[in-house]
């Protein structure tokens, strides 16, 4: 890409979108454009080959996704399904028609089979049963990669795929019912440490293990592929080591500063097991993750208190 490109950065109010702005803004990249929702509703196909059509886009991010933890999951399993599969049909499809240079389609991690060996290889997608709670927000994703790499083959377009582990960082989504855990986790603690509860509750046993990567290095992979990467083939984006919900309840804890207890509620869903991705191809291309997690979580935790402050 060069700095005079035009960048489009589908969903660039999100926790990715943003963060990929960021980074580009930190740059010297300066033709971006992104849309509001209400200035442009990625769900319905008209506006967006309109949008396409009106605007001469070299290379798109699209970040723009419906995202949740196993609540959101559960109770909102329809709109996952529907929402993904429009939002990304219409985007791939208009930036092939407008003849878009290239573009760079977020996966995710959480779609590989439930029970997939660990750490995640790429060549593990589609070999076993997906994690039930996640199923439709799976489905949808796996036909958005596989949308890109039929575009590529029938076409000659340059759509890559990327699959990010569990992600933090600034404009993460904080609310209880639709947010990932460890955002869900910080609020938690924060607002018992506020009320001065006495115990704090975190949903299953403890014992799945989770892999989380900060959304500043996540926007930074995303660039050094965009910049590096022309196969269809997937690329996992991780940091290559995961952590316990237990231990990283007691982390945020520690970083939040609460004093009262941890009571795990055995009787909710746990999900998937373990999801550590293996990260051996993109550290061969050459890219590797920076922060660490501990790091990152009180920057995050910070930024919470700090918007807390605002809204008062």
């Amino acid at each position: 890409m060069e700095i005079g490109s035009k960048i489009y950065i589908a969903g660039h109010r999100g926790l990715v979108g943003s963060a990929i702005t960021r980074v580009l803004e930190e740059r010297g990249y300066q033709n971006l454009i992104y849309r509001t929702s209400s200035e442009l509703d990625l769900r319905e196909r008209d506006q967006v080959q309109r949008f396409f059509e009106e605007n001469d886009i070299d290379y798109v991010f699209l970040a723009a996704a419906k995202v949740g933890g196993i609540v959101a999951n559960n109770e909102y399993p329809a709109d996952f399904i529907r929402d993904n599969l429009l939002i990304q049909t219409n985007v791939i499809d208009s930036a092939y028609r407008a003849g878009v240079k290239k573009l760079l389609f977020l996966g995710s991690t959480c779609i590989y089979p439930k029970f997939a060996p660990q750490p995640l290889k790429e060549e593990y997608l589609l070999t076993g049963e997906l994690e039930p709670t996640n199923q439709p927000y799976a489905i949808a994703k796996i036909a958005g990669i596989n949308m890109c790499q039929s575009y590529n083959r029938q076409y000659g377009t340059k759509f890559i795929s990327v699959m990010p582990t569990n992600m933090y960082g600034p404009n993460d989504n904080f609310d209880l019912k639709t947010s990932h855990v460890l955002p869900a986790l910080i609020r938690k603690f924060h607002e018992a440490k506020e009320a001065e509860a006495l115990t704090v509750e975190v949903w299953g046993t403890g014992k799945p293990k989770r892999e989380f990567l900060h959304s500043d290095d996540l926007a930074e992979a995303c660039l050094f592929l965009m910049e590096h990467y022309e196969d269809s083939e997937i690329v996992n984006i991780g940091v290559g080591e995961d952590i316990s919900i237990k231990d990283l309840a007691f982390l945020i804890k520690d970083v939040v500063g609460y004093e009262g207890d941890v009571v795990f509620n055995t009787s909710a869903p746990d999900g998937t097991p373990r999801k550590l991705v293996d990260v051996t191809k993109i550290n061969g291309l050459g890219w590797k993750a920076t922060i660490p997690l501990e790091q990152g979580i009180r920057a995050v935790y910070e930024a919470f208190q700090a918007e807390q402050v605002v809204r008062q």
